[in-house]
């Protein structure tokens, strides 16, 4: 990568003044490649220089990193299943799932394994490559319940399909077994920075996620973990909870970016509407930070048209979550979708035969 040097040869400060200046060039190249750089020692203040580039410029630094990084114009398909809806013990202020929040979604037992197969079955005939399965608890207790998303997670595998998991925190020993099972990914996001955390949530600590997140790693799962905007975060924090995900080495191998849901009876039911725009800056900041990483296009997309959806994929998003909700929340029908990526010449990967 072209690191911006003065007249010594020595690199620029990342101050704020030299914003425009900083990373006047940017150029990440993967696998073999001559040339390639991963960094994982971003400040606050170099996150927030990319993001602050203007828009055009921005979107044309991140289109240039993902077609070096990413060669074949094609997309997966994800589909994700709640398996275990509403009852949940957390107070997270943008979710509809909390116990304490009457929002209309009632609590459900934990799905059966078959139930589950036969609905991973459908998504692989629509042509997801990918199968997450989210459960509404705080954290996962050893015991029969685990045991059947264990079960769960063999059963998608056989069926030839990524096995994703979101389940809360997760022990060591836990993602252990989820690895043993077969689980290809595990969704944990961060959802902001580690400062305005406690302003979403206080039922759990901005470290409980990143433990969890190296509970993860450690098993040899690939990690999930991404954020939400327009929950009344600064940029600042936007940046920050970009440059928290850019730090771990490795990098997420992927990273959802998703905009606020606004469900009525939740604390942030009444927040404005975040600009379509802003979700194309933090999918280019994203891409240019992580340049490897699979950055999908995730919730919030009933809240943009056609157009907003295929910028946000120039400026680098690569995957989008399909079918016609997101655990309990209105998503795109998949027609819709596959006109979106036809009307952009983007293929959807196939699943394996």
């Amino acid at each position: 990568m072209w690191i911006p040097r003065d007249e010594s040869g020595s690199a620029l400060s990342p101050c704020p003044g030299s914003r425009y200046r900083l990373l006047a060039r940017l150029s990440a190249r993967c696998g073999s490649k001559p040339g390639m750089y991963i960094r994982h020692d971003w400040a606050l203040p170099g996150v927030r220089a990319l993001r602050d580039l203007p828009l055009l410029e921005r979107v044309h630094r991140a289109q240039t990193v993902h077609r070096e990084a990413v060669q074949e114009n094609k997309v997966p398909l994800c589909s994700l299943l709640s398996i275990k809806t509403g009852g949940c013990p957390e107070d997270c202020a943008y979710c509809p799932q909390a116990a304490r929040y009457h929002t209309g979604v009632e609590a459900q037992p934990l799905m059966e394994t078959p139930d589950v197969l036969a609905a991973a079955r459908s998504a692989r005939d629509a042509g997801a490559t990918r199968f997450c399965m989210g459960a509404a608890w705080r954290e996962v207790k050893d015991g029969p319940q685990f045991d059947r998303v264990l079960e769960m997670v063999r059963g998608v595998r056989a069926l030839r399909l990524e096995a994703c998991c979101t389940l809360g925190m997760l022990t060591s020993g836990q993602a252990r077994r989820l690895k043993e099972a077969g689980c290809t990914a595990y969704n944990h996001n961060l959802d902001t920075s580690r400062a305005a955390y406690s302003s979403i949530i206080t039922t759990r600590e901005y470290d409980d996620r990143l433990r969890t997140l190296q509970n993860v790693r450690d098993a040899g799962i690939t990690i999930c973990s991404g954020g939400i905007i327009g929950m009344g975060e600064s940029v600042d924090d936007r940046c920050e909870m970009l440059r928290t995900l850019a730090a771990q080495d490795p990098h997420p191998e992927s990273v959802p970016i998703n905009m606020l849901v606004r469900v009525a009876g939740t604390p942030l039911a009444e927040r404005p509407p975040v600009s379509t725009l802003e979700m194309v800056r933090m999918i280019a900041t994203a891409r240019l930070l992580m340049p490897r990483a699979m950055v999908r296009l995730s919730a919030g997309r009933m809240q943009m048209n056609a157009e907003a959806q295929l910028l946000c994929m120039m400026a680098g998003a690569n995957s989008i979550f399909f079918g016609e909700r997101l655990l309990t929340t209105g998503n795109p029908e998949l027609a819709q979708d596959m006109a979106l990526l036809a009307a952009a010449g983007i293929e959807a990967l196939a699943p394996q035969a």
